[in-house]
């Protein structure tokens, strides 16, 4: 107030008085505050089949660790902002330890918009905007701009190559032919469409696309090069190859039981061609764009659908998936939902995608991708047991 009146008497006698600068308030954005990552993408970055710790077919109850709301992401926690994108709470994004963390990916999302047969709204890595329905660029753009995004989590490529419809054909060949004259898919015509040269030439360049659009985003949002990092993940291997599943190619029960009706062949095909060349896809996107590169492919060995190692809930010795030791009894891929299988709570977009233990997993070496806010690509490896935070030991090389 002294000061005040001193400035007043001031301007009454004449004196000129300097302007006083206002006090200038740092807003969050490029650069400045508290850092974020982001994920953008799809199925398997959103959180898909991440309400489940482990398959069972007899209590769903005992692999339950997401809940009835395990998907709602809205700011009230009571619905999802998108239907059917499938954000889980188990999601690999939230790494936590003082660093922020938005999930903008959607379960079936291409690397270009699209509405699905359902109706069902899917953004891509686009500009789409459209009715208040935005692409993921769009949306990363406008939170970038007043967020300090340090880093950006990207999943995207396997449905541009079907992934879905190839599962779909697989399992439909498994369920309608005897395992003495086994029509296999990894001959259909519409299976081995995906996987002819100038197609996969295309969804390069696609995903290409995408990840320039990522760049575009954080430009138009005031962002340097040098201030971000987009990290590129792989897909990891969902189901063994033939010697490491646990029930017989014989009858049913491959489906039936264990949700995973590939034949033998079928099976190896999926882990030798088509989990390589869509990889490869993807880390040749990476490389072409000066992305990061999380490699996935081998990180469930050992844990995956129908392994040998490991088991239905109730064939585990495991009460419940919080008993000790669960992680490492039981499956963290979702087993594939058909009419036979489909029951309880389940859907059957969750189908053959990282559960509960499976997003865990990712989300460890995601935060030791992030290492600190120095990024760093590298190959994810599987441990045992749990660490601190309850999340399965993993190791990234």
């Amino acid at each position: 107030m002294r000061r005040l009146g001193i400035a007043l008497a001031l301007v009454a006698t004449g004196i000129a008085v300097p302007a006083v600068s206002p006090v200038k308030v740092f807003a969050d954005g490029p650069g400045a505050g508290a850092p974020w990552v982001v994920s953008v993408g799809d199925s398997y970055i959103s959180g898909e089949g991440g309400r489940w710790a482990g398959n069972s077919n007899s209590s769903s109850s005992s692999v339950d660790a997401g809940g009835s709301a395990a998907y709602y992401d809205n700011a009230t926690h009571t619905a999802e902002t998108i239907a059917r994108c499938h954000r889980s709470t188990a999601a690999e994004i939230a790494i936590g330890g003082g660093v922020n963390s938005l999930n903008l990916a959607c379960s079936g999302a291409k690397t270009s918009t699209f509405t699905d047969s359902s109706g069902n709204f899917k953004p891509g890595i686009d500009f789409y905007s459209s009715g208040g329905n935005q692409g993921q660029a769009l949306v990363l753009q406008n939170f970038a701009a007043t967020h300090n995004v340090t880093m950006i989590q990207l999943s995207i490529g396997g449905n541009n190559f079907n992934f879905a419809g190839i599962v779909q054909s697989c399992v439909t060949d498994f369920l309608t032919s005897p395992s003495w004259w086994p029509n296999y898919c990894n001959d259909d015509s519409s299976v081995t469409a995906n996987f002819t040269s100038s197609n996969i030439t295309a969804q390069t360049n696609a995903i290409i696309g995408a990840i320039n659009n990522i760049k575009t985003a954080m430009s138009n949002a005031g962002y340097t090069a040098g201030q971000y990092t987009i990290v590129q993940q792989t897909y990891p291997s969902p189901v063994p190859s033939s010697a490491g599943f646990r029930y017989s190619q014989s009858g049913f029960t491959r489906q039936s039981t264990g949700g995973c009706g590939f034949w033998n062949a079928d099976a190896d095909w999926a882990n030798s061609t088509a989990l390589v060349k869509i990889n490869n896809a993807v880390k040749n996107a990476a490389s072409s764009t000066g992305s990061k590169v999380l490699d996935l492919a081998s990180a469930f060995n050992g844990r995956r659908l129908c392994e040998n190692t490991v088991n239905l809930m109730e064939s585990s010795g495991k009460a419940n998936w919080t008993v000790a030791g669960a992680s490492d009894a039981t499956e963290w891929i979702d087993q594939i939902r058909t009419v036979s299988t489909l029951f309880g709570p389940y859907y059957v977009q969750e189908s053959l995608h990282p559960n509960w233990w499976g997003e865990k997993a990712i989300r460890n070496c995601v935060r030791q991708a992030y290492n600190g806010g120095a990024v760093r690509g590298g190959t994810c490896s599987r441990g045992a047991g749990l660490d601190g935070s309850g999340e399965p030991n993993m190791t990234l090389i």
